[in-house]
């Protein structure tokens, strides 16, 4: 306990005392709790988190800005505590001209998504002129904590974010897997007067020194075509990825969507989407998807991006100026049998073994209200179920249900 006292206090004592030395600073706090309950077929488990997150900026003279957030996690969960101190986007950032170069820990998101996003560690720059915006960055993720990072591109990978975090092995237990992110990118707000387009070629270098690596390099596009009420939207990658082990590998991912701004007396959206990435096809090619990080696809669910399929239809409206409310449906196919193998898919039992060779998981219903009474607070309530039975995979499984509560307040 007194080795997580002194990491505690010399985290905050950092986070509090490093804008001093700087003028004008927008200095502040936050406090982000969420509650949750739910499961599948045994009793239900609770889990809490309260994450304090004290922030400030400035501006550096007439060309410069400085930004940076810390966080102190406390939770508990399945009844263990848990207590994550994290450093969270820190940048310098400085502009000259039409260019603009920014250094830290930094938030980036690649095209399509699911590639990667997240906070990396390294520079970026980026140069304005009228034929788009181009940009290029290199970054490190082995200092980033591994439970925010979220990098699962192998077994070992997956197994190290899932294991917790241990203060007799911190340097063991908290990093993430240790990778060089590399992107070279291009976006236009307007191709054409009429095409919303970015696009990037993105390479990660394998550093964790294991025998089976794995490198993999993407081409990515996405891009957005606003007509009236309507906003059309596709995305896509195609990854090329080197293991130890086996041949070159291709795989595949997408999405598409359909936005409609209703002309109702409230503002209101309707939206379709689908996302598909490829699985191992008997054959060996397509391989399945890995991205760089492990976006989730559900609010319940929450299934991995590698070799699943996601179908789903929201309707969001805010009925009034603090209030807004949502309700989807997903449906979910896995698109291969063996590289998605968590629930409903993940046990073998009198009413799942004899349906573990179809693909079709089931349908997922989630509901969510937004309340901001006052600019510093935001009230999130959401729950939802996904249902197996709607599906051929695991037809017998128990439905998986959650019910979450969330609140940010800004303390100062």
């Amino acid at each position: 306990m007194k080795k997580i006292h002194r990491i505690i206090c010399t985290f905050f004592a950092a986070a509090f005392l490093a804008p001093v030395s700087l003028w004008a600073a927008d200095f502040g706090v936050l406090l982000d709790q969420n509650a949750g309950l739910g499961g599948a077929g045994s009793g239900p488990a609770f889990d809490y988190e309260a994450n304090i997150i004290p922030r400030f900026s400035s501006m550096l003279g007439d060309s410069g800005d400085v930004i940076i957030t810390a966080g102190l996690t406390i939770g508990v969960q399945d009844k263990d505590f848990y207590c994550i101190p994290e450093l969270m986007r820190a940048e310098l950032s400085w502009r000259f001209g039409d260019a603009k170069i920014t250094a830290g820990r930094i938030q980036y998101s690649a095209p399509f998504a699911y590639i990667a996003e997240g906070l990396f560690d390294g520079f970026q720059f980026l140069y304005v002129t009228q034929a788009g915006t181009f940009n290029a960055g290199i970054w490190y993720t082995g200092l980033l904590c591994k439970k925010k990072a979220n990098i699962a591109m192998t077994t070992e990978d997956a197994v190290s974010c899932y294991t917790a975090v241990d203060y007799g092995d911190f340097a063991g237990t908290y990093f993430a897997s240790r990778r060089m992110v590399m992107s070279l990118g291009w976006e236009h707000p307007a191709l054409a007067e009429l095409v919303r387009i970015k696009a990037a070629v993105i390479a990660q270098i394998d550093l964790n020194g294991r025998d089976n690596y794995l490198n993999s390099q993407y081409l990515t596009a996405k891009a957005g075509i606003p007509a009236g009420q309507f906003m059309f939207e596709l995305g896509g990658a195609l990854e090329l990825a080197e293991t130890a082990n086996d041949d070159p590998r291709v795989s595949l991912a997408g999405e598409a969507g359909l936005l409609w701004n209703l002309p109702t007396a409230f503002p209101s959206r309707l939206s379709l989407n689908g996302y598909f990435s490829s699985g191992t096809a008997s054959g060996g090619s397509p391989a399945a998807f890995t991205p760089i990080t492990a976006k989730p696809c559900g609010a319940i669910l929450e299934a991995g991006p590698s070799a699943i399929s996601s179908y789903s239809i929201d309707y969001t409206a805010r009925l009034h100026k603090t209030f807004s409310a949502s309700l989807t449906s997903t449906y979910f196919i896995r698109n291969d049998l063996g590289t998605y193998t968590y629930y409903p898919v993940d046990i073998e039992n009198e009413d799942t073994s004899q349906a573990r060779g179809e693909h079709f998981l089931g349908n997922e219903f989630f509901a969510q209200m937004v309340w901001s009474p006052v600019s510093d607070l935001q009230i999130n309530l959401g729950g939802g179920v996904f249902l197996p039975v709607m599906g051929n995979a695991a037809p017998g499984r128990e439905p998986l249900w959650r019910i979450k509560l969330a609140a940010v307040m800004a303390l100062y």
